[in-house]
This record gives structure tokens, C-alpha cells and sequence, in this order.
């Protein structure tokens, strides 16, 4: 929490205000005073209307998203890219089209940017009750496509980064197909957000057609230009599948969450929530395969009251004490864990 504001009546407004807002929630009582303190503190430091229209569109651009959100967030989602200028003739537009029926079939929702091209086609097949449109206000290209404009799941953002925020935030996973600047901008943030660890580990594909070699020469300039000249380490290459085929887009998703569920960080422990809990051996073997990120101790399984208790409750833990470096390491650890039945 902040200090409060240097003003004794406005901060027993913020404290009587957000005991009202959150009447039984503490925790929520805490946090709504910090913001209503933010904005205090701003509106003491501040007289410029532009930063005030960038913060009130941001809250509310974000609160809404929220609120759209919020019925489906038990349910996990796939985030489809690709150029909106992909006309419906072209191979890649047919594989999204496939690719978000398929994927619907298994369970998985599907996030579009709304407009035309792949989004369209990531829209259209995974039919209106199983898709959400984020839209972004521009003067051309985007108006929303067909199969979202009339769904109650589509909302238009005038910002880019609170688009941005709702994509990585609200989904579970990302799939690429060609495209342009946008394209690379998303794939590129997708893979450093992973790469610094400021999101969850995700399944990242790239995705096209097989006479297409546009991933395969992303890849040269990534392992020439990159990698060789040690921007990045070769673990970072474990962070994107590159494939060809749709059922294998469909099956590296589906099969992320197989065993593995979630993780969380708490102070200098990580841990990861389970579908099904570890026998003992396997946990000796991912000792012995991933102790070059473990900085101390070992990887063991973990109760959910002993550091974890906050949420799902009944899924079994492991926990070490990662390195919070080598996230490419990290993913190859997930992809074990998802493959122990056939160890």
C-alpha cells in the first residue's frame, strides 16, 4: 500500500468510500483505496486534461473487459493472430478457420482482434457462442467481422497496450499465422513476456501452410541474427512450436494442460499447480533432468495449506526454488511433467 495523500479529510472520504464500495472484503477494501488514492494524488499533481482522458479511458477500457471476462475465466482460451489482410482463398485462412472449430471441440474458447483476415477466419469456425472479439479503433481495416459484429462478447478498445493487457491476460495460449508488423508485435511480446516471466508459461504456435516458409525464415533471422550473436540463449528456443499441421496446433495445447495447471510464485518459492498428482520416481527423475535451474534445495511435492492455500484447493503441487532465468527450461519441465504416464 502507498502513503496516503497530505490531506486528512480526503483520505477519511477514501477510507469511508471504499468500506462502502467493499463492505465484507478487506483485502478488496485495500485495494480500492489505493486506486482512489492514485487518483487523488493525481488530481493534486496534475491539471493536464490529455493524461486525464489517457487514465479514465484506460480504467474504463479495463473495467469493462473485466466484466466481459469474468463469466468465462473458469473455462481456457486460445488467442488467434494473423494478418487481416489474408483473403479467404489463401491456404492459412482455411487452417484458422479449422484450427478454432477444432480447438473449440476440446473445450478451449477463442480470442480474436475482431476484424478481417485470420481473425475472421478463427471467429467464423469457432461460431459465435465459442469466440470473443477484442477490437481496436483504427481509420481503416478494422471493422469487426461477420461472425463477432453482432456477438455480445466483442468490445473495441481505443489503446493498444489495454488490448494487449486483455489478450495475455484472458487467454491460456497463442497461435500465429503469418502476417505483418501487428503479427510480430504479438509474437514477439508474447515470447518476452514468457522469457522475463512476466506471464504465465504458455503454448506459443506458429502456424502455416506447408508450401508456406514464412515461420521458417522467421526462425533463420531468430537462431542467425539472435541466438548466434547471443541476444538469446538456446533455451529460449523452447518457448514456440513451429508446425504445419492443425491436429498438431490442437494436440501441443491440449496436451500443455494435460497434467500441468498452473503456477504461482510465492516469495523465492515457484510453484506449480497439478491436474494429478506425481508419483515419487518421476520426481527423482526431474530432479536429476532440471537441478541446473533449481538454485537451492530440490523439487518436491508440496500440501496446499503449507504456502499455496489461496486457491484450488484440491490440485497437488510440486515446488522449487527456480531460478526465475531460464524459462525455456521451464517450459521443457512442463512438457515432462505432461509426458510422465510414458516415462
Amino acid at each position: 500500500m502507498q502513503q496516503p495523500i497530505n490531506d486528512s479529510k480526503i483520505n477519511d472520504l477514501i477510507q469511508e468510500l471504499s468500506q462502502t464500495l467493499q463492505p465484507t472484503n478487506a483485502a478488496g477494501r485495500d485495494y480500492i483505496s489505493d486506486m482512489l488514492t492514485t487518483i487523488s494524488k493525481f488530481a493534486h499533481e496534475s491539471a493536464d486534461i490529455g493524461d486525464m482522458k489517457l487514465i479514465n479511458t484506460t480504467l474504463k477500457e479495463l473495467r469493462y473487459s473485466f466484466k466481459l471476462f469474468a463469466p468465462f475465466r473458469d473455462t481456457r482460451k486460445v488467442c488467434i493472430f494473423g494478418s487481416a489482410r489474408t483473403k479467404e482463398t489463401i491456404p492459412e485462412y482455411q487452417m484458422a478457420r479449422d484450427f478454432a472449430e477444432k480447438i473449440t471441440q476440446k473445450g478451449f474458447l477463442i480470442i480474436t482482434g475482431a476484424g478481417s483476415g485470420i481473425m475472421e477466419a478463427g471467429n467464423r469456425g469457432a461460431k459465435f457462442k465459442s469466440s470473443f472479439g477484442v477490437n481496436i479503433q483504427l481509420p481503416f481495416e478494422q471493422n469487426p467481422n461477420p461472425y463477432i459484429i453482432d456477438d455480445e462478447k466483442l468490445m473495441t478498445f481505443k489503446y493498444f497496450f489495454n488490448r494487449k493487457v486483455v489478450f495475455i491476460k484472458e487467454s491460456d495460449a497463442t497461435v500465429l499465422f503469418p502476417g505483418g508488423y501487428g503479427t510480430h508485435d504479438e509474437a514477439f511480446e508474447n515470447l518476452t513476456l514468457i522469457q522475463t516471466g512476466k506471464c504465465a508459461p504458455r503454448p506459443i504456435i506458429l502456424l502455416a501452410a506447408e508450401d508456406n516458409s514464412y515461420w521458417q525464415r522467421w526462425l533463420e533471422f531468430v537462431t542467425g541474427e539472435l541466438l548466434d550473436k547471443a541476444f538469446i540463449c538456446e533455451d529460449d528456443l523452447s518457448l514456440f512450436t513451429i508446425t504445419k499441421d492443425v491436429d498438431h496446433a490442437v494436440h501441443q495445447i491440449e496436451n500443455f494442460y494435460r497434467i500441468y495447471h498452473s503456477i504461482r510464485y510465492f516469495k523465492d518459492t515457484t510453484i506449480l499447480r497439478l491436474n494429478k498428482e506425481l508419483p515419487d520416481k518421476f520426481i527423482e527423475a526431474l530432479n536429476q533432468e532440471f537441478q541446473d535451474i533449481t538454485i537451492s534445495g530440490i523439487i518436491e511435492k508440496i500440501k496446499n495449506s503449507q504456502i499455496d492455500s489461496d486457491r484450488l484447493p484440491d490440485k497437488p503441487r510440486i515446488a522449487f526454488h527456480f531460478d526465475r532465468m531460464h524459462y525455456g527450461r521451464l517450459m521443457e519441465m512442463i512438457r515432462w511433467i505432461n509426458m510422465f504416464e510414458y516415462y
